[in-house]
């Protein structure tokens, strides 16, 4: 049991407003494995003053200070990796192995970035009689999601804190363990006191106040659509800047011209399941919508199958496990829900359903499930499910293809296979979404992340993410 009774506000750990207390729970056991802070307003105000207070003093250090800071987080993270790993694989359910790549391995590759980004990047430059300024954007609220818990928080804090800005962070209250690591890994690098503070709470509580209050500049929120429309809505009131990283449900499309023969096709289908499957489908940017040429169809619904047959769902401490438990009951419930409603509108359903997997009874498991002839109409085929549910669509050309990729309010990711590159590349111009995978392409960690339409605005990673916390103020002469 992690008990953790303290928060982090202006370089000190301090008792909570409140006493009430959130509970966090094992995925794959079902029994609570820590504890903490239910942070109040009383909470969130004293950590955005204490933001505030640190700001003028942060926001004027050189940048080298800076970088030099979040290369020494970098470090610590790396220093407590396993220790990172094996508690996000108990609160989210990634296997450990996993886990200690990309749920830890990617945030200290992101520290490490951000600390090369802002030392490139010109604090000013001149466009004809003007003089531009790159100044930080001030106190900014960091909202994290609880599907990639540390990834996300990296994404906001590093190049917030690089920038010269102050940061708030309200880490999801369903994965929380790790931020507090993180905090003490900041504390031990030495951030300026209220630099960098940490409450915990629910988002209509504590996340409310963050998105709402005057004297934050600008909220950096990974969530839901709809709680992401709530956090523009309150800080529309300020009329602060929001950076929105929201839900999607985005195509794989593999072309008609595909080399779909032996293990050509095993392969073109295999990346679409991992990219549909990776940490249990709990990934904003996964791949669910599986786009094939109709006459191709069946042999495509053979090689998924056998595929999905070779997935091990398991505990995420098994070394053969390469598909844990979902996060919560609730989640695992929504899961389930989606596949009931597949059924009952007509999809055909190949693999899986919403019964447990076989010996697995406890723990939020759910099978590898495969739904082919789904429709854009359907449910399954609109929604975000947040699983390990894939859809496979029909098309019957190149322009319905297209049609049916883009026939959703989201876009943030998608993926193209395709034997000929350029045609690939050409189709990829098509798709309304913020990144596209050409022929199984590996994420970039310096690229830009975000979405088009429903899937928010803004971009993190790399120059562009850092950017996005910086204002720009123009001299004239």
């Amino acid at each position: 049991m992690l008990v953790r009774d303290r928060l982090f506000i202006g370089g000190e750990w301090v008792t909570p407003c409140g006493q009430g207390t959130l509970e966090v729970v094992n995925s794959a056991t079902e029994e609570v494995m820590g504890t903490v802070p239910e942070g109040t307003p009383e909470d969130a105000e004293r950590a955005i003053l204490a933001a505030r207070a640190a700001f003028d003093s942060w926001s004027q250090t050189p940048a080298e200070e800076r970088a030099a800071l979040l290369e020494r987080i970098s470090r610590g993270l790396n220093e407590r990796q396993s220790e990172i790993a094996a508690l996000v694989a108990q609160e989210v359910g990634m296997p450990f192995v996993l886990s200690n790549v990309i749920q830890v391995g990617l945030p200290a590759v992101t520290f490490m970035s951000m600390a090369e980004e802002i030392r490139q990047l010109p604090a000013e430059e001149t466009l004809a009689s003007s003089l531009l300024l790159r100044e930080p954007v001030g106190v900014v609220a960091a909202i994290t999601p609880w599907n990639y818990p540390l990834h996300q928080i990296a994404a906001k804090v590093a190049p917030a804190l690089a920038a010269g800005c102050t940061v708030v962070l309200k880490p999801s209250e369903v994965a929380p363990l790790n931020a507090f690591v993180l905090a003490e890994i900041i504390e031990a690098a030495g951030a300026p006191a209220g630099v960098f503070n940490l409450v915990t709470g629910t988002g209509p509580v504590v996340g409310e106040v963050l998105a709402a209050h005057p004297e934050v500049d600008m909220v950096s929120f990974t969530g839901s659509t709809a709680a992401g429309k709530r956090v523009s809505e309150l800080a529309a009131r300020t009329v602060k800047r929001v950076a929105l990283e929201l839900g999607g449900k985005s195509p794989y499309l593999i072309l008609d011209d595909a080399d779909l023969s032996g293990e050509a096709l095993v392969q073109a289908v295999m990346n679409g399941i991992q990219g549909c499957y990776l940490n249990s489908g709990q990934t904003c940017s996964a791949l669910t919508r599986m786009l094939v040429p109709r006459s191709r169809l069946p042999e495509v619904e053979a090689v998924a199958q056998a595929v999905v047959s070779q997935v091990k769902v398991g505990s995420p401490f098994d070394a053969a496990t390469t598909l844990g438990p979902l996060v919560s009951d609730v989640q695992r419930e929504r899961v389930r829900g989606h596949i009931r409603q597949g059924v009952a509108e007509g999809a055909r359903l190949i693999a899986g359903g919403a019964e447990s997997p076989e010996g697995l009874e406890r723990g939020y498991y759910v099978q590898p499930t495969i739904f082919s002839d789904v429709t854009p109409e359907m449910t399954i085929a609109r929604e975000e499910i947040f699983g390990p549910v894939l859809v496979i669509q029909p098309y019957e050309d190149e322009e319905d293809a297209v049609r049916i990729a883009n026939a959703t309010h989201y876009g943030l990711a998608g993926g193209v296979w395709s034997s000929d590159r350029e045609r690939a590349v050409r189709v990829a111009r098509r798709l309304r979404t913020g990144q596209v995978s050409i022929n199984g392409g590996a994420f970039n960690p310096v690229a830009p992340f975000g979405g088009y339409k429903q899937s928010g605005n803004g971009r993190e990673f790399g120059r562009l993410g850092l950017e996005e916390f910086m204002e720009v103020k123009a001299l004239q002469f």
